[in-house]
């Protein structure tokens, strides 16, 4: 099968097959990872798979390596990979939460070692939980679902990202848990993009050049590129990008700048390249989100 014709999994299109509780295209909850239609077709994820075996057993493969999933195991399937040959056993009972990118970038908005989270998350996409854990991320879902269905609620979607913060924290402490009791090393591949991540949060307001980071780090911009592309499946640019639309978008949604200002806080040449910028990246102007 060609890889660019590769169809996609995305919230969206996952309401159509499943009809849980949900935010939107942003967040689809599901209660019974059982009753969810399986594709029998390699499929490239345009969100984020966050899950929890509670029974039986599942298999599948993440970008071609096979992983067997049994009860007290997370799943996080991150976006950009290619998941296939999906197999559950008939007592297999789970339950999942799939975020947008967007409604996931913004959750982890300020989250401290984000690079060290998702170094984690890409080579172990499946690890244990303890007991206590367990009950508490199974907690933290029925108080999420709670919410999600709270659709009278006017703060619902920041309330539901405050509470999702809030289970990544925690399950990103299980990850320093598991951490040190692995004493894993990383490879000179993650210990890169560790450091690029770290300096991409610290710079992107003002440098977004390829070049300049692979000049902080000592390393050629091509062999930055092809790190970055390796470990993460994305590129340094992408990255760099991610970051500063996600930063005015923040900016449109809780404050009273003008985009004027926000393009010269951001560095931009002025406000039309900021417009350019934007549309070109998330299909609508400034003005046109901030009032959506």
């Amino acid at each position: 099968m060609d890889i660019k014709n590769i169809e996609e999994i995305t919230i969206e299109g996952a309401r159509q097959l499943y009809n849980g509780s949900h935010i939107g295209n942003d967040l689809l909850l599901i209660d019974d990872i059982n009753k969810v239609p399986l594709p029998n077709e390699p499929q490239r994820m345009k969100c984020i798979l966050l899950g929890i075996c509670l029974h039986g057993k599942a298999q599948y493969s993440v970008d071609t390596e096979e992983h067997m999933v049994t009860p007290g195991d997370v799943i996080i399937i991150n976006e950009g990979t290619v998941v296939d040959n999906y197999m559950l056993s008939p007592d297999c009972k789970g339950i999942g939460i799939l975020i947008s990118i967007d409604f996931f970038r913004e959750t982890i908005k300020g989250m401290h070692e984000l690079s060290q989270l998702f170094l984690f998350s890409r080579t172990h996409p499946v690890f244990s939980l303890t007991q206590d854990e367990m009950t508490m991320i199974k907690t933290y879902y029925k108080a999420i679902k709670y919410k999600v269905d709270d659709k009278e609620h006017h703060f619902r979607s920041d309330v539901v990202r405050s509470m999702l913060m809030t289970m990544i924290y925690d399950i990103s402490n299980a990850i320093y848990r598991i951490q040190q009791a692995t004493d894993h090393r990383q490879t000179r591949a993650e210990t890169i993009f560790a450091s690029f991540i770290k300096l991409v949060e610290a710079n992107f307001r003002q440098e977004r050049r390829v070049s300049w980071y692979g000049g902080k780090l000592g390393i050629t911009p091509k062999y930055l590129s092809e790190t970055v592309k390796q470990v993460s499946k994305r590129t340094p640019n992408e990255w760099i990008d991610n970051y500063v639309i996600l930063e005015v978008r923040v900016l449109l949604r809780n404050t009273t700048m003008s985009i004027k200002e926000i393009a010269q806080q951001l560095n931009f040449p002025n406000q039309s390249f900021l417009g350019k910028f934007f549309k070109e990246r998330v299909g609508m102007s400034p003005s046109d989100y901030r009032k959506s």
